[in-house]
């Protein structure tokens, strides 16, 4: 199991003191979050793409290059790469760079965002989200997968004998997951490629997100790739932490009440009640996590949301020490015994290489028995 933690990179005014960071503090805080998660033994750094206010992470590989410059065994992500208004060129190129300068440490989520406004302003139709998202991923696999690509389809112009450069680092595409809160389509879409189905697990109930991840796995058998239980998951939570549940609700209840995506809802505790939230001590953290695989089975990847709703940065980096010295450990070792031989384990850019090996060992293998037969 890969445990980590993904910013959505928000400027929010902290509601306990009217202080808002500026973009150039919030900006250095994700770095310093990225370091402090590698630091305190976690193993994935994840940022969201935004490029409206109050958001500021509207580049994501730059911000990962810059990271990956300052650590050395961290998996760098996006929490949401927008694939519906990123062009698929841009995209291979982008991440294949990222790949080259963080030595493998590199994978990406697919997604189409929840900002409609953000379509116009680069040229595209929200209407068309869903066959956007299928038509510019297509591409984009044959371009990390093969050179001189001749492309024709709805959304863009054609292509002819284009090879992306620089290439995939060792020929190894970086993993990709396919991110969504509610869209069928895009768990399909998963399936289909063999690819992971990352459901980001919040503002839904846990019916919802078992539904959505049965049918990736279902469709994951259908197409091939595996078992059922073999599929490929992720899965994000929003947790905060105090030593002590009353100290932490009570903390944490300003920030709930007056964050954007909160306020003039649920209170806290129909939140938490309904939801994935967790707001209490690291026990109550490791509990409410372990029962995740009560309705979505084994899974590769829990990534959590620390860093949103105006938290100052030192609140956050205290998150990651009881994250890192009280919780990992402990999941480590519980999903580990839980977790089959069979089901594998979340992927590295090592362990997908050595994959393509073996199949294409496989393959040499059963050419030459046909040509001795």
């Amino acid at each position: 199991m890969q445990f980590g933690v993904f910013t959505v990179g928000d400027v929010t005014p902290d509601p306990t003191t009217g202080r808002t960071p500026s973009e150039a503090e919030r900006i250095q805080a994700m770095v310093t979050i990225a370091r402090k998660a590698e630091e305190v033994g976690l193993d994935v750094f994840a940022t969201g793409e935004h490029h409206n206010p109050p958001f500021v992470p509207s580049s994501p590989t730059t911000l990962l290059g810059y990271i990956a410059a300052r650590t050395e065994r961290l998996i760098l992500s996006t929490s949401t790469t927008l694939i519906t208004t990123n062009d698929p060129v841009k995209i291979a190129e982008d991440f294949a760079m990222l790949q080259h300068l963080a030595q493998g440490r590199v994978d990406v989520m697919m997604g189409r965002g929840n900002m409609g406004p953000v379509y116009p302003w680069f040229g595209q139709d929200i209407r068309q989200g869903i066959p956007l998202a299928i038509e510019n991923y297509a591409l984009l696999r044959r371009l990390w997968r093969e050179t001189d690509v001749d492309w024709e389809g709805r959304f863009r112009s054609p292509l002819q004998g284009f090879t992306s450069t620089p290439r995939p680092l060792d020929d190894t595409p970086p993993f990709v997951w396919h991110g969504s809160i509610r869209s069928p389509e895009i768990a399909e879409q998963a399936a289909y490629y063999g690819d992971g189905f990352f459901h980001n697990h919040i503002f839904w109930p846990a019916e919802h997100t078992r539904r959505m991840v049965e049918l990736y796995r279902r469709r994951y058998e259908h197409y091939g790739h595996g078992r059922a239980d073999q599929a490929i998951v992720g899965l994000g939570g929003q947790v905060f932490m105090r030593r002590n549940s009353q100290d932490a609700v009570r903390e944490f209840r300003p920030y709930f009440d007056h964050a954007p995506v909160y306020g003039g809802g649920p209170s806290l505790e129909e939140f938490t009640e309904q939801t994935p939230l967790t707001v209490g001590s690291p026990q109550q953290v490791i509990d409410r996590t372990l029962s995740f695989r009560d309705y979505v089975g084994d899974y590769q990847r829990q990534l959590f949301l620390l860093d949103h709703a105006g938290l100052p940065l030192k609140t956050v980096l205290e998150q990651l020490d009881l994250l890192g010295e009280q919780v990992v450990p402990v999941l480590r070792r519980e999903f580990a015994a839980l977790k089959p031989a069979h089901v594998p384990d979340g992927p590295t850019h090592e362990s997908l290489g050595t994959a393509a090996g073996d199949a294409d060992r496989a393959a040499v293998a059963a050419t030459a028995g046909e040509e001795v037969a």
